[in-house]
């Protein structure tokens, strides 16, 4: 159902009409040194489900118990206290609000929101929400839980069954220009990769050739010792043939990006592992294949209108803060071997 936000205060507006979505993988993101769009698109909004912004507690005065009981199972910098289940919405589809100068602090270009929140409702002055804008940080308001109401602003949205999303195929393309990798993809394997690694149980896994080694394997190369794969992968989802039981083991799947709910194979066929479904559209029916030159000239008058592919000038690298924000959450990671691979990542230079 579309909603609209309002003031808990004064009941002003402070969005425009909004249908909700999946928290996109790419939240936890840091990327670059430079302004990053924004990270909801217009029109949409996603909640996310943990506590953010202050007040802020390290690790060490936490303790694995109570850390445990937020659903946090591996040592992290630090964990917020601050309200859960923030709103976020597009900047551009805020109304109805105006900056706290007080609590404008940020790290270079913009906000970042280390203050608490610095949007107040136009109408009353009551706090609302914290604007993020920094340099490395996708662009969002969070609208805090605790100061707003949602209330309907249109009938229920229809929830896009399998097939309609397999008949749209709307895949993000995996290099931008001038030939980066996308910072979409490197969050969203990230996020996928956690999962992959839990489901592995500690075993090393082959991955086809392609793209997929390219964005999966080197990275799976680099964190499992060197040997002969005891486990496989492969893509498994609407349009694509039901994997045989056994074969492959583990299976990337859509995650639906509306409910967030991942697509499940038949049972007793493979463990899912979900992948943002945009990523695994591409994944699963974009052509790499290159053309081979034809002999012979174009005829007169036939222009050349076909772009050469993109291709990165640098090796693909799954988002390293994504996956320790991903595997920190999941319960294997309490397993030696994969809290192993959580220290070894944690310890690593940017």
């Amino acid at each position: 159902m579309a909603e609209v936000f309002v003031c808990a205060g004064c009941g002003a507006g402070l969005t425009d009409s909004l249908t909700r979505v999946a928290l996109p993988a790419r939240t936890q993101q840091r990327y670059g040194h430079e302004l990053l769009p924004a990270l909801m698109d217009q029109g949409t909004y996603a909640v996310d489900p943990e506590p953010s912004g202050p007040p802020w507690r390290l690790w060490d005065t936490i303790g694995a118990d109570e850390a445990a009981a937020r659903g946090v199972f591996a040592p992290v910098p630090s964990l917020s206290f601050g309200p859960a289940g923030a709103i976020l919405v597009a900047p551009g589809d805020t109304r109805g609000t105006v900056l706290i100068p007080e609590r404008c602090d940020g790290y270079c270009l913009g906000l970042d929101g280390r203050a608490g929140p610095n949007l107040a409702c136009a109408d009353c002055g009551r706090a609302v929400a914290t604007r993020v804008d920094d340099c490395t940080l996708w662009q969002v308001v969070r609208l805090d839980p605790t100061a707003v109401h949602a209330l309907p602003s249109g009938g229920p949205d229809p929830i896009a069954d399998w097939t309609e999303l397999t008949r749209d195929r709307r895949a993000a393309p995996p290099i931008e220009a001038p030939g980066c990798w996308s910072p979409h993809w490197e969050a969203a394997v990230a996020d996928a990769l956690a999962h992959l690694l839990a489901a592995s149980g500690g075993d090393r896994v082959g991955v086809p050739a392609g793209l997929l080694a390219t964005t999966f394997g080197r990275a799976l190369d680099e964190l499992f010792p060197a040997g002969p794969a005891e486990k496989t992968l492969a893509l498994a989802g609407p349009g694509l043939p039901t994997p045989a039981p056994g074969a492959p083991d583990i299976v990337l799947v859509p995650q639906h990006p509306q409910t967030g709910e991942a697509w499940q194979p038949p049972a007793g066929t493979a463990e899912a592992v979900p992948l943002a479904a945009d990523v695994w559209t591409y994944l699963a029916f974009h052509d790499d294949r290159r053309l081979v030159p034809a002999p012979g000239l174009l005829p007169g008058g036939i222009l050349r209108d076909d772009p050469l592919p993109r291709y990165p000038w640098r090796a693909f690298h799954p988002d390293r803060r994504v996956l320790l924000h991903t595997l920190s959450r999941l319960p294997a990671v309490r397993e030696p071997w994969l809290r192993a691979i959580h220290a070894r990542l944690g310890g690593r230079p940017s």
